[in-house]
This record gives structure tokens, sequence and C-alpha cells, in this order.
């Protein structure tokens, strides 16, 4: 650092502060700092900084599973978000103790974890250690947890009104998993738009988030003429199941997913969905996180929620 110092022509002190990105630097004066490091090759050590602040500048990902689409891309935009502010990112799959991740992580000294999906529904019953600051993706909200979640129902009504504004008597659903509070939203957000527009809910159809879910619910779903489906796999499994039953989509049926997959604006027919913002979603948890860690948070956020978006292709009539 002395060296950085010298080159740049600046006080240790200044280099220290561009180090740790103050807004105490003029922009002429960082720029110097930031080329004077990168001459001499300078990396600040992780460890000497850890010991200087206590914070490990890590932050932990908790997972059950990352085969599902939803999870890998939040490890995804997780990873750039943390990069982003100046975080790495150490990931821990939990089986059914996610206590057991948690000590993980603790024993690694992260600052933070962030909990994904399915795991999230064990946080409550956990045993955390002591000082561990945890944020949610996909829990009901809470008095001592931040919790950030999609607007799964909101966007699941508006998917089920779309099909109903499409002149169609009623809409059946392909649901997730019933311990999913994802696919518990979504259910809801389905029954509510049905329940607004007068029309009693046809019985539900569950299948595990898979397209071969998806396939293997065709038969249950011959006869309908809409169906939401709680995620773009298990549609892709259904449209293929209709079309060997030799039913035309759209023309015969209209189908809408959720997610809004890379893949969905390739499938046939092109799938209309409703669009999660991933990006969004980490960013806010990563955001609710550092801000705990660093001190700048104002109280307990009960839930954070990031709107949907219906995104309209050739699925629907």
């Amino acid at each position: 650092m002395a060296m950085v110092a010298a080159r740049a022509g600046v006080s240790g002190q200044t280099v220290s502060r561009v180090v740790n990105d103050s807004p105490r630097v003029d922009p002429a004066t960082r720029e110097r700092v930031e080329r004077a490091m990168a001459d001499l090759g300078y990396r600040p050590h992780r460890a000497a900084r850890a010991l200087r602040t206590g914070r490990s500048q890590t932050i932990g990902l908790v997972v059950t599973t990352l085969a599902t689409v939803g999870n890998s891309r939040m490890l995804q935009a997780t990873a750039e978000a943390a990069a982003e502010r100046g975080y790495a990112l150490t990931l821990v799959t939990a089986g059914d103790s996610v206590a057991d991740a948690f000590e993980r992580l603790a024993e690694q000294e992260v600052d933070g974890a962030i909990v994904l999906n399915e795991a999230s529904a064990l946080v409550p019953a956990a045993e955390r250690p002591a000082g561990l600051r945890l944020v949610v993706v996909d829990a009901p909200g809470s008095a001592d947890l931040a919790v950030v979640h999609s607007d799964h129902a909101g966007g699941a009504a508006v998917a089920t009104a779309h099909l109903l504004g499409l002149e169609h008597e009623t809409v059946h659903h392909l649901a997730g998993p019933a311990d999913s509070f994802a696919a518990a939203e979504r259910e809801r957000g389905w029954r509510s738009a049905l329940a607004d527009a007068g029309i009693e809910p046809p019985a539900v159809v569950r299948g595990d988030w898979s397209a071969e879910a998806g396939h293997a619910a065709g038969d249950a779903l011959s006869a309908a003429s809409a169906v939401f489906c709680a995620n773009d796999q298990m549609a892709l499994g259904l449209l293929r199941a209709l079309a060997d039953a030799g039913r035309s989509v759209p023309k015969d049926v209209s189908v809408i997913g959720f997610d809004d997959v890379p893949d969905a604006a390739n499938y046939r027919p092109p799938l209309t969905t409703i669009r999660q913002d991933f990006a969004a979603l980490a960013r806010r948890a990563v955001d609710l996180l550092v801000a705990d860690i660093e001190g700048a948070a104002e109280g307990a956020a009960s839930a954070v929620v990031v709107p949907t978006l219906l995104v309209e292709r050739s699925s629907t009539r």
C-alpha cells in the first residue's frame, strides 16, 4: 500500500479509502490510485482486511438443489449481485437440515447468508448460529427475517385473467409441489382470479416442476381448453403431451407458464408466460443482506415483493 501511495503521489490513507470504496476521494485521485494499483499488481489482502474490519466480505448461499431452473438462475444472479457489492459467494447445499448448512457457513466465517426457495421453508425450525445474518428468498413475511420474493400470486392472477379474457369458460391449473411457497402463492393467485370471475376452480393437477411431470399431467388435462402451468418446465412437458394427443396449441388449448426461462421463446409454439426478474430478486436480497452486515439496515423488513410481467407469445389464442 505504501508503494501504491508513493507511485500515485498520495497518502497511505487515500489509498486505503480507494481500496475500501470510500466516497471521500475525488474521481481524478481515485483514477490515479487505481492506475498505480494496476501497474504494481496490488491486490487487497482479504484475510488481513477481515482481521481489521471483522468482516470476511463473503456471503453464503444455501440451496437444497441446483437442478431446478429457478435455483440455478438465482445462483448466477446472486453471484453477480454480490460481486457488484464487493462480496465473494460461498455455496452450500442443505439436505433435510438447514442447521448443518448454517454451521458450515459459520465455520467459514461468512458475514451473512441468503437462503433460496425450497431451503427457505426449513429456516423457521432451524437453529441458527448466533450473529448469522439471513435473508430468505421465497418465504412468507416474517417479523424477525428479511424476506424477498416475486409477486407469485399477482402474476398467477394476471395469467388466469388473461386466459379468461380470451373467452375460455374456465382455467385449469398444473400446480407445483404442495410444500413450495411459490407454488402455493401461484395457486392462490389462480384461485383468486377465478373467484373474482365467479368461477368455481377445477381440480388442481399437481407436478414437481419438471417437464416430465408436465407430460404426465397430459391425461388429466386432456379435456382442458386453457391451462395455467406453475412453471415453464411443466408447460413444456404439457405441450408435448397435448401434441401427442392430437390437440393443437393454441387452436384447441391455450397454455401459459411461469418464469420466462431463456428457452421459452423457442418452445413450439413460443410460450406465453409470467416473467420473474431473477436479477432484481438477487439484487434486492444482496442489498438487504449487505445493509444488515454493514449496519445500514433500517429495521427488519417483513417482505420485499418483486413485480412480475406477462409476456405474450403464441401459446395462447
